[in-house]
């Protein structure tokens, strides 16, 4: 039987959008036929570096990245852009918690690969839409922060289930329905009924990093709120801006008691 880890590790390795869509498909199919398993003789999990991109598009700060209008299909093309961006870094976010997390129960890594197979059918999703505005994914600048993070969490399980899935990728839980709605209201049904397939998608990735914080808690003796918004205090400067999306945060494993404690950190 192959290594999962190994797989996954070509995975975030593959630069060529393609051919990193191309591997996630595979290994996630051999995975689910049973072809790939954690190997307990694996060599632990190299240091946490820059995964595999191509080229483009040129990476700069936050701040730096234009904000377009949705009045345009330039404006549409650059957000859909940014959507597609945090979806190709999602797939090797995916990956790496399945790479870098080791001794975990099966269903933890059956979550993950999972998880990079839907981030990998959303990329393909959004690029198709981009090309049939006349664009591609690299034609924009981009940045880097959900990758950051993934770094800031590489030696903690706990940490990164907190950080990532339950405060940068929950975010998509709060924005995008204002950007669907927007997007209707420009006459983009195509983009905005891919946005639909996101969201709804996006709640059961999140769900699962809400699943397995509260395992780590559970095995850790913490109370998960609590600990949860420490994480978020030390770790997010300015706390989680809101509104919030509050149904579907309920539904991705949060509770009102965190929603509320997040509210007040704004």
């Amino acid at each position: 039987m192959a290594d999962l880890f190994e797989a996954a590790a070509n995975c975030i390795a593959a630069c060529e959008p393609a051919e990193k869509l191309r591997l996630t498909h595979e290994a996630a199919a051999a995975f689910r036929r049973g072809e790939l398993a954690p190997c307990a003789e694996a060599p632990g999990p190299a240091a946490i570096g820059a995964p595999g991109r191509p080229p483009r598009p040129k990476l700069v700060l936050p701040r730096d990245v234009p904000q377009r209008g949705l009045g345009s299909v330039e404006g549409r093309a650059a957000f859909l852009h940014a959507i597609a961006h945090i979806e190709f870094n999602a797939i090797n976010l995916a990956w790496d918690a399945v790479y870098r997390f080791r001794g975990l129960p099966g269903a933890y890594y059956a979550d993950w690969v999972g998880v990079a197979d839907d981030e990998a059918r959303h990329f393909a999703m959004l690029s198709a839409r981009l090309a049939e505005l006349g664009f591609a994914y690299g034609d924009f600048d981009a940045h880097n922060g959900l990758w950051e993070m993934a770094e800031k969490t590489a030696a903690s399980g706990l940490q990164r289930m907190a950080l990532v899935p339950r405060v940068l990728e929950a975010r998509g839980l709060d924005v995008t329905p204002g950007m669907i709605a927007r997007l209707r209201s420009n006459g983009d049904d195509a983009s905005a009924d891919i946005l639909e397939v996101i969201l709804r998608e996006e709640v059961a990735h999140v769900a699962a990093g809400s699943r397995w914080f509260h395992w780590h808690c559970e095995r850790e003796g913490l109370a998960p709120v609590r600990e949860f918004i420490r994480l978020v205090r030390e770790a997010v400067r300015g706390g989680v801006r809101g509104p919030f999306n509050r149904p579907a945060r309920l539904a991705a494993g949060f509770d009102d008691d965190e929603i509320r404690l997040l509210e007040s950190l704004e």
